[in-house]
C-alpha cells in the first residue's frame, strides 16, 4: 500500500492506495482514521478493486481547516468527488462508517452520475428533515447528557480529550463495542441521566484488558494520529449540523437511487438515537427501506457494537463482497 496526498476540493486529502480495477473509496468516522479499514483493504484488492482509504479532512495526514463551516456536509462530499477526480476515475463505489456513512450517502445524492453504488455501516441514510439534526437532539435529549450536544461549545471537548488522547480513544472505543454496551445499564454518551453539566469521560466503563478486535499496537498508531491532528477538526463536523440543514435543501425527501446496502451491529448505540431499535434484519430493512430505491441487502450483525468492520471483519468482509458481486 502507498500513501498519496491528493489535491481535492482545494485541500490535501491523504489516502492509502492499493490495488487495480474499479475504484472503491473508503470513508471513516469519528474518532477514526483510514486505519479503520485495515481489515477490508486486502480483500477488496484481492477482489479486483482499486481501494482509496482516505483520512477525512481534519484527520491524520489531511488538511485541517480551522473554521466550523469548513466541515459542512457539502464540503465533505465535494472532497470525495475530488478524490475520485484526482485518481483519474469517472465513477466510484463508496463505503462509509459512522460519519463516513452520511458522507457517502449524501455524496451519492448530490452526485448521482459519479457514484455507482454505496454501502453504509452504522448510520443509514436519512433525508433532510423539518428541523436540523442538532435541534432534534436538543429536543430528544433535553435535560440529559448527549455527546453531540456536549461537543457544541468550542474548546470544551478539545481540552478534555487532548489532555490524554489515549484515555479518550480507549474509553470511546471500548464503551460502545459489544463488550462495552453489554455492561452498561444506560449508555453514558447517548442520553444518559448523568446530567447535562457532566463531562464526556465521566461514567464511561473502563476495562483492564483490551477487546479482541484491537491491539495495543493498533491503539499506538491511532494515538499518534490524533496527537498530531488534534480534535478540533473531528468535533467541528458535529458543530456544522445547522449549516447542513440550511445548505442542503436538495436533500429534502431525497432517496438513494443507486444500488446500496447497509449493515449495523446489534449493540450499536446509533440504533437507538431516535428510538429506532431493530428486532431483526427484516425489521431493519423495513424501517430504513423507504429512503432507498434500490436497497439490495441489509444486515443486523449479532454480537457487534459500533465498530463493526473492526469488531467483526470476517462477517463484514463477506457482506461487502456479496454486495459487490450483485453489481
Amino acid at each position: 500500500m502507498t500513501f498519496k496526498v491528493l489535491k481535492a476540493n482545494n485541500i490535501d486529502i491523504r489516502a492509502k492506495i492499493d490495488g487495480s480495477g474499479p475504484l472503491i473509496v473508503l470513508v471513516h468516522g469519528c474518532p477514526e482514521s483510514w486505519y479503520s479499514w485495515r481489515n477490508q483493504i486486502p480483500i477488496l484488492v484481492e477482489a479486483g478493486y482499486t481501494t482509496a482509504a482516505i483520512d477525512v479532512r481534519g484527520y491524520g495526514g489531511s488538511s485541517k481547516p480551522y473554521e466550523i463551516e469548513s466541515y459542512g456536509m457539502r464540503e465533505l462530499t465535494t472532497d470525495v468527488i475530488g478524490v475520485i477526480d484526482a485518481l483519474g476515475f469517472k465513477t466510484a463505489i463508496l463505503i462509509g462508517h459512522d460519519w463516513g456513512a452520511p458522507i457517502v450517502w449524501n455524496t451519492a445524492v448530490l452526485n448521482e452520475k459519479r457514484i455507482s453504488a454505496i454501502l453504509g455501516l452504522s448510520v443509514p441514510f436519512v433525508p433532510r428533515g423539518k428541523i436540523s439534526t442538532i435541534d432534534l437532539w436538543r429536543r430528544i435529549y433535553k435535560e440529559k447528557f448527549f455527546y453531540q450536544l456536549y461537543f457544541q461549545e468550542e474548546g470544551i471537548a478539545e481540552a478534555e480529550f487532548e489532555e490524554n488522547i489515549r484515555r479518550f480513544l480507549e474509553n470511546t472505543y471500548f464503551s460502545i463495542d459489544a463488550r462495552g454496551m453489554k455492561v452498561q445499564k444506560e449508555n453514558a454518551i447517548t442520553g444518559s441521566s448523568k446530567g447535562v453539566n457532566r463531562k464526556y469521560l465521566e461514567l464511561l466503563p473502563t476495562f483492564e484488558t483490551y477487546p479482541s478486535w484491537i491491539t495495543r499496537a493498533d491503539m499506538d498508531y491511532l494515538v499518534g494520529e490524533f496527537e498530531t491532528s488534534g480534535m478540533r477538526g473531528p468535533l467541528n463536523r458535529y458543530r456544522a449540523q445547522q449549516i447542513d440543514f440550511e445548505d442542503l435543501l436538495e436533500l429534502t425527501d431525497a432517496k438513494i437511487k443507486q444500488p446500496s446496502a447497509f449493515l449495523t451491529g446489534k449493540y450499536d448505540p446509533v440504533n437507538s438515537f431516535t428510538g429506532s431499535t431493530y428486532e431483526n434484519n427484516e425489521d431493519l430493512k423495513n424501517k430504513i427501506g423507504k429512503n432507498y430505491e434500490n436497497l439490495l441487502s441489509t444486515c443486523l450483525l449479532d454480537d457487534s457494537g459500533h465498530w463493526v468492520q473492526q469488531e467483526k471483519p470476517e462477517e463484514v468482509n463477506k457482506f461487502i463482497l456479496n454486495f459487490l458481486s450483485t453489481l
